[in-house]
């Protein structure tokens, strides 16, 4: 692809391997030593985490810290936004988010879709759901493009 292509404009060049390696990455990053989470892109625009929560992320009121809605909603639009770049690691330069319902412990699913652009700057959003179905957050972002080459970090090659 063409400097600044994405997948949007070429959903089936590569995309497949596009998506494991961002899930590969993922997975090797340090932060997610702490959280137990899977990433799993099934599509160009979309991006689903799988976190199990417990007691470790409670703040003193018995309940998961704004520090965990914060990155796993971060961390589901961001891969959905970054699913769309191939070349690129991309950047948060703004999130906010809206907390709807209290977390205990047990699974929640992040779900992210990209939401508008296509070369420099993404507009993606998520939401938290927990094991009973209901949304207890949700969140919206604007990244950017860098300068770092997806290819040059650890993990993103299949051979690392």
């Amino acid at each position: 692809m063409a400097r600044n292509d994405t997948l949007a404009d070429d959903p089936q060049g590569g995309a497949q391997e596009h998506f494991r390696a961002l899930e590969r990455l993922y997975a090797q990053a340090p932060i997610n030593q702490l959280f137990q989470s899977r990433l799993e892109i099934p599509e160009a625009g979309t991006a689903r985490i799988l976190f199990a929560v417990d007691e470790r992320y409670y703040h003193a009121a018995g309940a998961v810290h704004g520090t965990s809605y914060f990155k796993m909603l971060d961390d589901a639009a961001f891969y959905a936004a970054n699913s769309l770049v191939s070349d690129r690691f991309i950047l948060t330069t703004a999130f906010n988010l809206l907390f709807t319902k209290p977390l205990k412990s047990g699974p929640v699913t992040a779900e992210g879709r990209w939401v508008s652009g296509k070369r420099r700057v993404f507009v993606a959003d998520a939401r938290l759901i927990d094991s009973e179905g209901d949304e207890i957050a949700r969140g919206t972002g604007t990244f950017m493009r860098s300068h770092i080459p997806l290819a040059s970090l650890p993990g993103y090659k299949k051979d690392d």
